[in-house]
């Protein structure tokens, strides 16, 4: 049990929930500071963080099984557990049922909105994985459903919406379209080949990462907007200056003729994106605004 545990938590890359986890707790804090004049509780956070891993180990894990046969065809994926057989398909199955079941019950210890509107969430998680199959915009589509982590943390909190909490949404979700972009040009070729729809396969490996560009300097534009919209103070001004340099960073490392340092790209850069950004708002709270 315990090694097909380990398989799963693999074949779903847990260590890449470093990327929507903080901006979750970020939303969070954020919604509670500014609607409510408080922190979240530590109950608050604990479930928040329950719902983020229900709600992504069953997203990945539904991709996973969804595209079986078509990570089976492709030399870059052949060996991940399921077509490699390393585990059954039954066994995904209940792993995210389990999931779900804890997106659940997590999102019934917050606000009740967040009950409410958890089948959208649900229905966008289900949806992705098959817009590859139809549409080039399966970037986006990935973005705007991961892009929930910070506008569901705010709302499970505050039971409402702002204008802050929307910014955040759009400027996350275009910020994971835009390096899931990068991260498809790796499958420009099988993708082409295999008759699947990707903005690399669609507009090529160039065209593609202007692409990318594009949605991050919108991303930047976002990050900077919410020092306007909310009370953070210069030491989230700095955090943003240091993350909009990591998010472009990874544009230097990534050229359409050399492709080896994606996976650098990809992971580091952006994961630490997330960390630093929210630490930085942390400190903005914690230590400039006493909270």
């Amino acid at each position: 049990m315990i090694r097909k545990l380990r398989i799963i938590l693999e074949m779903i890359k847990f260590e890449h929930t470093v990327f929507a986890l903080p901006f979750a707790f970020m939303g969070a804090i954020l919604g509670a500071v500014m609607m409510e004049q408080r922190l979240p509780s530590w109950a608050e956070i604990g479930w928040i963080t329950l719902a983020m891993f229900g709600a992504r180990s069953a997203a990945m894990s539904l991709n996973r099984l969804i595209d079986k046969a078509i990570d089976l065809r492709n030399p870059r994926t052949e060996k991940r557990a399921l077509p490699a057989g390393l585990l059954k398909s039954a066994e995904v199955l209940l792993f995210i049922i389990v999931s779900f079941v804890l997106l659940f019950v997590a999102s019934a210890n917050l606000a009740p909105i967040a009950l409410k509107l958890m089948p959208i969430a649900v229905a966008l998680l289900v949806l992705y994985s098959y817009t590859k199959r139809f549409t080039w915009l399966c970037h986006l589509v990935l973005g705007f459903t991961i892009g929930l982590s910070p506008l569901g943390g705010w709302v499970a909190i505050t039971g409402q919406f702002d204008l802050a909490a929307w910014i955040l949404y759009i400027t996350v979700a275009l910020w994971i379209a835009g390096f899931d972009i990068i991260y498809a040009t790796q499958d420009f070729e099988y993708d082409r080949g295999a008759g699947l729809y990707s903005i690399p396969a669609r507009f090529g490996i160039a065209g593609a990462l202007w692409i990318a560009r594009c949605l991050h300097i919108v991303t930047a534009i976002g990050f900077v907007t919410l020092f306007w919209l909310t009370d953070l103070s210069w030491m989230y001004l700095l955090g943003t200056l240091i993350s909009i340099s990591l998010l472009f960073y990874q544009h230097w490392l990534v050229r359409p003729n050399d492709l080896s340092r994606v996976q650098t790209a990809f992971f580091g850069m952006n994961g630490t994106l997330s960390v630093v950004l929210f630490l930085f708002v942390i400190i903005d709270l914690l230590v400039i605004h006493q909270w």
